[in-house]
C-alpha cells in the first residue's frame, strides 16, 4: 500500500482529524453568522430611515417645555481705569406650577413594507408665575427692561404645530410666534412679547397645543411643581426618562399616566440669567432612527415612547445569538452517528448542513418583515427542518437515523424559541437545557473507548 493510500485511509478513519475538521467548519461558518448581524442592522437602518423620512413631514420626537418668561436687562458697571462695562443679557423666570393635561391618539403609517408610528397630542397647559425676584440675581431693578419681556414655549420640532397657539396671560390674550429670540434655554419653539410689570404677581397662564410628533413624547418640570396627566390610545408605552409616572394604568386599548415632578427633583433654580437651565439634547441615531432624546443625557426630560407591539428585528438579532449553539450541537449529533453507528458523513456534507442551519436566519428575517414574528419563526423552521431531513436521508439512508436527525432539530427549534420568549429567565433556561444535552452526550458516550476507536474503524 503506498504512502497517499495509507494516508487516505488514516484520514477517513481518524477520529481526532475529523474532530478537528469539525472545529474549523464551526469556526468558518462564524463569518456567514456575524453577516447575519450586519444584515439584520442593515434592514432595521433601512426601516428607520423609512421612519425619519415620514416623521420629518408629520413631526418628529417631541420635548414640550416652558413656559418661562425672559426679561433684556442692561446696566453698567465700574471696571479699570474709571471705565465702565455694559452687562446685557436675559433674566429668565420660571413659572411655580405647571399642569399638562392631555391626549394623545397615535396612528400607524407605513412606508412600503415598514410601518411608522405617528401621533397627534392635544395639550391644555396652565399655571401660574409667582413673585419676579431680580434682586436674588444680582440685577438692577432699573436695568431690567419689562415692557420687552418675553414669553417663550420650548418645542423641539415646530413641524408639528397644527394650529395658532393663543395664550391667555393674565387679563391679556396674546398670540405666540415662531422662534425663542434667545437661546439660552430653547433651541427652538415659540415666544410672545409679553409686556409684564416687574411688580406683578401670581401672574396666570394657559394655552393649548396641537401637536404632531413621532414615536415619543417627553415634557420638561420648568415649574416648581409639574404635573402632567396623559391619556393614549396605545397599548405599548415605554415610560422613560428622568422620572417615572406616579401613577399609571396600561391595557391593550391604551395607558393613563400622571407625573409629579417638584423643584426639588432637579439640579437648577427657579430663576437665572444665561443658560442656566440644561437645553433639550436630540441628536440622528442610526439605530433609533428619528432625532431621538436621549433621556439619560436630560435627566429633567421625563414622557414615553410609543414602543411597536412586535420589534421583529430586535427579536431575529436575539435568535442570532444561538445559531453557533445550534450549529455546534448538530454537527456533534452528525459525529456521534459517526462514531456510534459507522456511517461516514464528509467534511463538505457537514458545510452544507450548517449553510442551511444559516439560512434558516435569513428566512427568518425576510418572512419577519411581512408576517408576525412567531410565524415567521415556525415558517422558517419547517422549510429548514425539512431540508436537513431530507438530506440526511440521502447521507445516512437510515430511517432511524433520519427521523433522529429530524426530532433532535425539532426540539432545538422548540427550546430556542422557548428562550426568547423567556427574556427574564433566559440565561437560567438556557444554561439548565445546555446542561442536559451535555448530560445525555455523556450518557451515550460513557462506555466508548476512544483510545481504540481508530483500530476498530
Amino acid at each position: 500500500m503506498s504512502f497517499l493510500d495509507r494516508l487516505n485511509s488514516w484520514a477517513r478513519r481518524s477520529v481526532t482529524l475529523k474532530l478537528a475538521i469539525i472545529g474549523f467548519l464551526i469556526l468558518f461558518l462564524l463569518i456567514p453568522t456575524s453577516m447575519l448581524d450586519s444584515l439584520i442592522y442593515e434592514r432595521q437602518n433601512l426601516r428607520d430611515s423609512a421612519q425619519t423620512e415620514v416623521a420629518s413631514k408629520w413631526g418628529l420626537q417631541q420635548v414640550v417645555g416652558g413656559p418661562v418668561i425672559s426679561v433684556p436687562y442692561s446696566y453698567e458697571v465700574p471696571a479699570a481705569e474709571d471705565k465702565t462695562v455694559t452687562r446685557s443679557g436675559y433674566a429668565h423666570f420660571l413659572p411655580d406650577e405647571i399642569n399638562i393635561d392631555g391626549d394623545l391618539n397615535p396612528q400607524e403609517r407605513y412606508r412600503g413594507i415598514f410601518v411608522v408610528v405617528l401621533y397627534n397630542t392635544k395639550l391644555k397647559v396652565s399655571g401660574s408665575f409667582g413673585n419676579f425676584d431680580a434682586a436674588a440675581l444680582n440685577i438692577p431693578e432699573s436695568a431690567l427692561r419689562w415692557e420687552d419681556a418675553l414669553f417663550t414655549i420650548g418645542i423641539s420640532d415646530m413641524t408639528g404645530i397644527q394650529s395658532a397657539i393663543d395664550l391667555q396671560l393674565g387679563d391679556s390674550t396674546l398670540s405666540l410666534g415662531p422662534g425663542t429670540v434667545t437661546k439660552d434655554i430653547f433651541d427652538s419653539g415659540g415666544s410672545v412679547l409679553a409686556g409684564l410689570d416687574g411688580d406683578s404677581k401670581n401672574v396666570t397662564y394657559s394655552y393649548e397645543l396641537d401637536l404632531n410628533g413621532s414615536s415619543a413624547l417627553y415634557f420638561r418640570p420648568f415649574g416648581k411643581r409639574t404635573t402632567v396627566n396623559l391619556n393614549g390610545g396605545w397599548g405599548n408605552p415605554s415610560f422613560d426618562g428622568g422620572f417615572l409616572p406616579k401613577e399609571r394604568e396600561v391595557s391593550d386599548s391604551g395607558f393613563s399616566a400622571s407625573w409629579e415632578v417638584l423643584q426639588l427633583n432637579r439640579n437648577y433654580p427657579q430663576q437665572g440669567t444665561g443658560s442656566f437651565a440644561p437645553k433639550g439634547n436630540t441628536y440622528i441615531s442610526k439605530s433609533l432612527g428619528n432625532n431621538y432624546v436621549d433621556p439619560s443625557s436630560n435627566y429633567d426630560q421625563f414622557g414615553l415612547r410609543l414602543l411597536l407591539p412586535v420589534d421583529e428585528y430586535k427579536k431575529t438579532y436575539r435568535s442570532t445569538n444561538f445559531a453557533i449553539i445550534f450549529i455546534f450541537i448538530t454537527f456533534l449529533t452528525f459525529f456521534f452517528m459517526e462514531v456510534l453507528n459507522k456511517r461516514r458523513v464528509h467534511p463538505i456534507q457537514y458545510l452544507l448542513i450548517g449553510a442551511a442551519i444559516i439560512l434558516f436566519y435569513v428566512l427568518l428575517l425576510s418572512i419577519s418583515e411581512h408576517l408576525l414574528f412567531d410565524a415567521a419563526y415556525w415558517i422558517s423552521c419547517v422549510v429548514i427542518v425539512t431540508l436537513i431531513t431530507g438530506y440526511s436521508w440521502f447521507v445516512l439512508r437510515n430511517a432511524k437515523l433520519t427521523g433522529l436527525v429530524a426530532g433532535i432539530l425539532l426540539v432545538l427549534y422548540i427550546f430556542f424559541y422557548s428562550l426568547l420568549q423567556l427574556q427574564d429567565y433566559a440565561l437560567l433556561f438556557g444554561a439548565i437545557g445546555l446542561l442536559l444535552i451535555l448530560a445525555v452526550i455523556m450518557w451515550l458516550t460513557r462506555n466508548i473507548d476512544w483510545y481504540n476507536l481508530e483500530r476498530e474503524s
